[in-house]
């Protein structure tokens, strides 16, 4: 968590939904859009604070962009229980349509990669994502259903949590490409500054 990190707190669907902002780099603080960054499972420790989460913010800040992160229901100091997805998508497109941004880049971890990736479909017309990272998805707990061409997707070599082979399996009709981290866990250990790097040179 950067210094500079404030808090803000939405109105959701059940209730308030707590958020951790960074202004983007750079010495006039200008953003060219939001980037909304969605967290790993609830039930199984996700929050905002989650490393991979914290690298992709600290990715996205470089790139320009105000980054938010909510805590899911139940997290931390946003209100309302899980929710097993379906709440924990309205309240993310409840903060998008409440940032009312030209340019959105849809990003998460896990559980989230698998929620940014079906808030996408929803928001194609009028307010359609900019730019989709999809980091560890959780295919296997939370289906996703496909994303637009040029979204990024990343996964570990290793990952033992979600198998590469069942992210490639969703990826291949869609024809979509997969960055796989050599070496790589579910949890990017000892990888972060690679994720973080695939994330700046593979920006569009």
């Amino acid at each position: 968590m950067r210094a500079s990190t404030r808090r803000e707190f939405i109105a959701g669907p059940a209730g308030r939904i707590e958020c951790a902002v960074d202004k983007p780099d750079g010495p006039d603080g200008t953003a060219r859009g939001v980037a909304l960054i969605a967290h790993p499972h609830p039930l199984f420790g996700g929050t905002l604070d989650n490393k991979v989460v914290q690298t992709l913010a600290r990715a996205l800040a470089e790139l320009g962009y105000e980054t938010w992160r909510p805590n899911f229901r139940g997290v931390g100091a946003t209100e309302g229980v899980h929710d097993e997805g379906r709440g924990e998508l309205e309240d993310l497109e409840s903060i998008v349509k409440h940032l009312a941004a030209e340019k959105v880049v849809l990003a998460g971890f896990s559980f989230g990669a698998s929620l940014v990736a079906r808030l996408a479909g929803r928001l194609r017309s009028p307010a359609s994502s900019e730019w989709l990272v999809l980091v560890g998805l959780g295919i296997t707990r939370l289906a996703a259903p496909p994303v637009p061409a040029g979204t990024l997707v990343i996964h570990g070599e290793n990952d033992d949590t979600v198998p590469l082979a069942a992210v490639l399996d969703w990826a291949r009709p869609q024809e979509l490409p997969v960055v796989v981290v050599p070496g790589a866990d579910h949890f990017f250990h000892r990888k972060l500054h690679l994720l973080k790097q695939l994330v700046l040179t593979n920006w569009r």
